[in-house]
């Protein structure tokens, strides 16, 4: 535990935890991440059981427990975005020029 008078010493993040622990394709794993979020928590808002989601995105129910404990490292972005296909979800992909100091890649919500 650290006195009050000790000065705790911490690093800024950049937002992108991947990036922050320099690790290769960072934007990709961030991305990736990303989209898994926004999937579970659409399949959190539809209140379904494993069994009806594993139907729903046609996978099995061990994928699904892997999906809704978070570990999307196991679907690649591809699938994931097949999951939003299924789930009725419009995916747009934006193209434009990267301005200094911006990510390369970047995934919004629009509710």
């Amino acid at each position: 535990m650290h006195s009050k008078n000790e000065e705790i010493e911490f690093e800024e993040s950049s937002g992108n935890i991947f990036a922050d622990l320099e690790l290769e394709d960072a934007e990709e794993l961030f991305m990736r991440a990303k989209i898994g979020f926004f999937v579970c928590k659409i399949l959190e808002d539809k209140k379904l059981k494993q069994r009806e989601i594993a139907g729903l995105l046609e996978i099995s129910q061990s994928d699904v427990s892997h999906l809704v404990n978070g570990h999307v490292h196991r679907f690649s972005t591809d699938k994931l975005l097949v999951f939003l296909k299924r789930l009725d979800q419009k995916v747009t992909v934006q193209i434009s020029s990267h301005q200094r100091g911006e990510a390369y890649q970047q995934v919004i919500l629009a509710i």
